[in-house]
């Protein structure tokens, strides 16, 4: 009873939209901390608010969010076009400048080590280097985005 409640407040309308683009990003964050903890044999819950890694929960949450504007109103309509469009930026940017944000950020955390022999924290500690993602991370990120909308929408109407 209570699932039916939900169904039919969220189905088929914009509250699925934006619950879908929440929910595949938060999911691959966690899938990110799963792959975290495996390969480093280590729990970091930090992973949970940082950016980059694999998969790239932007990508999917946009993704996700295209991909059930399109399932809704068409995948001829603008607004999918629209939601597309910023969907690319959205990827393009993580596999570009962040990624080059990031590669910048550590090559000045080397200059400064060399400068300041090692003590970083007496200039206000090193820079964040892991802005950004790989191609393959963003691809990953957005596959899972639209696999994700389409379970989604399959449990909403169930």
């Amino acid at each position: 009873m209570y699932l039916d409640v939900i169904r039919n407040t969220i189905a088929n309308n914009g509250y699925e939209v934006i619950t879908c683009g929440l929910f595949s990003a938060f999911f691959a964050q966690v899938i990110k901390f799963i792959l975290f903890t495996i390969k480093s044999k280590k729990v970091n819950f930090k992973i949970f608010s940082t950016t980059g890694g694999m998969p790239s929960s932007h990508s999917a949450g946009v993704m996700g969010l295209s991909t059930l504007v399109g399932i809704l109103q068409g995948f001829d309509s603008i607004i999918f076009a629209v939601s597309l469009g910023v969907s690319l930026i959205i990827m393009y940017d993580a596999a570009g400048l962040r990624r080059a944000a990031g590669k910048t950020a550590a090559c000045l955390n080397r200059m400064m080590e060399d400068f300041y022999h090692h003590d970083l924290q007496s200039v206000g500690g090193k820079l964040k280097e892991l802005l950004g993602h790989t191609p393959l991370e963003v691809f990953v990120g957005a596959i899972f985005g639209i696999c994700f909308a389409y379970l989604y929408h399959w449990f909403i109407i169930g």
